[in-house]
Order: structure tokens, then C-alpha cells, then sequence
């Protein structure tokens, strides 16, 4: 079990701080949660205590493991459809796992892919949500500010 002050990563949300751990009826059941508060923006999630590891939350990299995210930002682009529904699901694939890792996959080839053609609404959506949770992350391990993050995951790429 995590505790107050613990930095975690929440799959398709992002990293945060835990704020509290606090004890909430919803729809007539008990349970604890996690308070998430993200790095950036107001945002703050709640989080089952009961249901973290099902749902996949784990640890905030270390800061040397941020230079391994920069390196995949840096490598070649990977193979993907040329149809952006098949190459968006496989995305979408990717951001679930909640690895940076494939988070970080995800930003490089879909900012590749928008500086070389216009991408679909929906995967301008999904580029903005894998770079805020990418951008999450790596403020927690690093304690840069947002805008450095921004830099730095640009610069990468």
C-alpha cells in the first residue's frame, strides 16, 4: 500500500503525488482511495485503494531512468499502419499498459507522424493525453517545471 506523498503513475492519467488517503462511499459501497494530485493543471483523481494493482499503478521512474525515455524519444519511429484507425487502436493499446516506456513510443511516432502529415482528430487528442502523461512523469523524477518538460520531450524527439 502506497502512502500520503508517494509519487505514482496512474495508466491513461498520468503521475501525481498521493494527497490523502481517504475513506468514501460511493453508490453504497465503503472503500479507501487514493487522492492523486497531477504535477500540472488542478487535476486530482481518486484512485481505489483495493483495486491499484488490478489497475495497474506502479512506481514514478527514477531520474536515471528518464535518460532510457529520452533515448526510446530519440530512436527510430516504429512500424505503423498506414490506417489510422488500425494505428490508433495499437496505440491506444500501448497508452493502456501504462509503461513509459510505450508511452514514450506512442509521443515520438505520433510527433514524427504530425510533422510529416496532418494526423486525425482523434489522434491529436490522443497525442496531447500521451504527452501529458509522459510529461507527468518525468516532472515527478526529474522536478523540472512543465514548460522544461515540454523542452525536453520536444528536444528528444
Amino acid at each position: 500500500m502506497y502512502k500520503i506523498g508517494d509519487k505514482i503513475v496512474y495508466p491513461m492519467h498520468g503521475a501525481g503525488i498521493i494527497e490523502k488517503i481517504e475513506d468514501k462511499t460511493i453508490l453504497g459501497e465503503n472503500r479507501k482511495y487514493y487522492i492523486l494530485k497531477i504535477p500540472f493543471g488542478d487535476m486530482k483523481i481518486m484512485i481505489p485503494v483495493d483495486k491499484s494493482d488490478e489497475i495497474g499503478v506502479r512506481d514514478v521512474i527514477s531520474s536515471d531512468e528518464v535518460k532510457k525515455v529520452l533515448n526510446v524519444l530519440g530512436a527510430p519511429s516504429t512500424v505503423m499502419s498506414s490506417n489510422w484507425n488500425r494505428r490508433y487502436r495499437e496505440n491506444m493499446e500501448k497508452l493502456k499498459t501504462g509503461s513509459v516506456k510505450e508511452v514514450a513510443e506512442v509521443v515520438r511516432n505520433l510527433l514524427r507522424t504530425e510533422r510529416e502529415k496532418h494526423l486525425s482528430t482523434g489522434e491529436k487528442k490522443m497525442l496531447t493525453n500521451a504527452c501529458q502523461i509522459l510529461k507527468s512523469e518525468i516532472i515527478l523524477a526529474t522536478n523540472l517545471e512543465p514548460s522544461e518538460a515540454d523542452k525536453l520531450i520536444c528536444s528528444a524527439v
